[in-house]
């Protein structure tokens, strides 16, 4: 990897660009480095037993002394999740507002890192110097309260990052976007904006979080049995319209999922939710309530197979179950890949007797449409324009927005991670690559499974396995024992005895034939019984098991 420029300013992205998830973003001059989010991910399909998914940070470790800080949008997982991976490794101070701390602060415990975290409250008047950076933060919606974007004065000029928006004309929450606060930012001159890509191609406006409250309502009026809302645990705007449509309709409500009951008790404790004395009951008591009288609020409108939601249409959940009659409102919609998980959830809703009601008429997402980005370009009027937060189709048409907005064809950088940006004297060109990638984490282990276990598995999962044992003398070489096979998952033993008989046969001469030629060494048998056994059995059966040979001497 070339080194960086250190008389330029080196704007790249280590997650977050060309996907959905896992945002990091680092802004560097000379000695100072500014990281921007810490997000995961959650894996692809042929990611076999992997969890979640975080951005390679070796180009972070590398040059550790130079990192000022962390600043943290809002408090989404793919915007902090990774927080706890990355603090290991660098002890750096991270700034946040109120509710995302408290979010952050819930994963360091678990990691048992929150000793040492150095967290310090901002907000949208909040100015943190940060070596050669100037941070200063305006108010954003989006599906979380508490969401920022970030201004940051460099030695070249103004960058701003805008964090996940939406332009929310009646917000939940009462909080508007601070559009006077952008537009000042704007006319004082803006070097390069970064900006939300998520629904560049969805043209017009997003729909007002208060839309959704009042289908919420209409469906609460409409239902005489139990209700079931699965939703994002974070949309805390969703919760509350959740809670005062219950409040309305004389329900109690109970929380099941332990990322919604983390969510909520944070946000009640914070005061980000206002939730009406003797409301929430305790799972176990909604038996002994009447059906029209109870809510209960899940996680799993993703179809996660470990999800409450999941778990109750399966019966297999501890607490609660689905009943014929009950109303489940999914108040999401699919992550881009999830849409067969939610699928099958819906159809097992289905099959137990609910009725369930899903789609785009309970959900509005917490991105803005192509008019909404629009609006963040006009009032930003940024000289460079660089699209973030998407995969790349969506970059490229928000930087078709750009250019009808009046940015420069020339000034807008489409950027895979690891790219770099490079501004030196108000000129910006692509500058060398940094180290980036993706770190997989599987259980407790951090980055111990790589592409090579991931294709091991991969090969496991499609043919097999078969593990074949031969003792040899250690005087004479010849074969003591065996050789034994065992398989697993490649052929049903008892089907399949003349296939595995004649494999053996195969062994024993393939290791006799090397005696012969005083081949000896255990790599080279090894090699030469994968070699014979893999040829028979793909002339006999067509298929490629994982042969593991294993050769004993005594």
């Amino acid at each position: 990897m070339s080194k960086l420029n250190q008389k330029a300013l080196s704007i790249f992205a280590l997650g977050g660009v060309g996907e959905i998830g896992k945002n990091m973003y680092v802004i560097q001059y000379a000695d100072d480095i500014v990281v921007i989010d810490a997000g995961l991910k959650f894996p692809e399909e042929e990611m076999l037993g992997i969890d979640i998914v975080i951005p390679d940070i070796t180009y972070l470790q590398e040059n550790k002394d130079k990192i000022r800080g962390i600043l943290i949008t809002h408090g989404h997982e793919d915007h902090i999740g990774a927080l706890s991976y990355v603090l290991r490794h660098l002890n750096v101070p991270v700034y946040a507002t109120k509710l995302t701390i408290g979010l952050i602060e819930v994963k360091l415990k678990e990691a048992g890192l929150l000793g040492e975290a150095k967290l310090n409250l901002i907000d949208n008047k909040s100015e943190v110097e940060l070596g050669c950076f100037t941070a200063s933060f305006f108010k954003t919606n989006h599906s979380i309260p508490d969401s920022v974007g970030v201004c940051l004065d460099t030695p070249e000029g103004c960058i701003v990052h805008t964090g996940d928006f939406k332009f929310d004309q009646t917000p939940v929450n009462n909080q508007m976007s601070d559009m006077a606060k952008m537009a000042k930012i704007g006319e004082r001159g803006v070097l390069a904006l970064l900006s939300d890509s998520t629904n560049a191609e969805r043209p017009g406006f997003t729909g007002s979080e208060r839309e959704v409250g009042q289908a919420i309502k209409e469906q609460f009026h409409k239902c005489k049995g139990r209700i079931v809302v699965a939703t994002f645990a974070s949309n805390i705007h969703r919760i509350q319209q959740v809670i005062d449509a219950a409040a309305l309709y004389d329900r109690k409500v109970t929380v099941i999922g332990r990322s919604m009951v983390n969510v909520v008790n944070i946000a009640i404790d914070l005061g980000y939710l206002n939730v009406p004395e003797g409301m929430l009951v305790e799972p176990e008591e909604i038996n002994k309530l009447p059906a029209e009288r109870v809510v209960i609020l899940s996680t799993g409108s993703q179809g996660e197979p470990m999800s409450a939601l999941t778990r109750m249409a399966r019966s297999a959940h501890r607490k609660a179950d689905i009943l014929p009659g009950d109303t489940v409102l999914i108040a999401a919609t699919p992550i881009p890949g999830n849409e067969k998980y939610v699928a099958r959830t819906v159809d097992q809703l289905f099959r137990i007797g609910a009725d369930v009601i899903y789609g785009s008429n309970i959900h509005v997402s917490g991105h803005g449409s192509a008019e909404e980005l629009k609006l963040m370009l006009n009032l930003m009027k940024p000289k460079y324009f660089i699209p973030i937060h998407g995969e790349f189709r969506m970059l490229r048409q928000h930087a078709l927005l750009a250019e009808q907005c009046g940015v420069q064809p020339e000034n807008i950088f489409l950027i895979d991670n690891g790219d770099t940006v490079e501004i030196s004297g108000g000129k910006a060109r692509y500058g060398p690559k940094v180290n980036s990638g993706i770190v997989l984490i599987d259980g407790l282990g951090v980055g111990d499974v790589g592409n090579i276990v991931l294709r091991d598995r991969k090969l496991l999962s499609q043919d097999g396995i078969l593990v074949v044992v031969v003792t040899l003398s250690k005087q004479n070489g010849t074969i003591l024992s065996g050789p034994d096979i065992i398989s697993r998952g490649f052929v049903y033993v008892r089907e399949s005895e003349a296939l595995l008989e004649e494999a053996n046969r195969i062994v024993g001469q393939t290791l006799n034939r090397c005696m012969e030629e005083n081949v000896n060494e255990w790599s080279s048998l090894k090699t030469n019984v994968r070699d014979a056994l893999g040829r028979f059995l793909y002339e006999q059966t067509r298929r490629r098991p994982m042969i593991l040979p294993i050769i004993m001497e005594v």
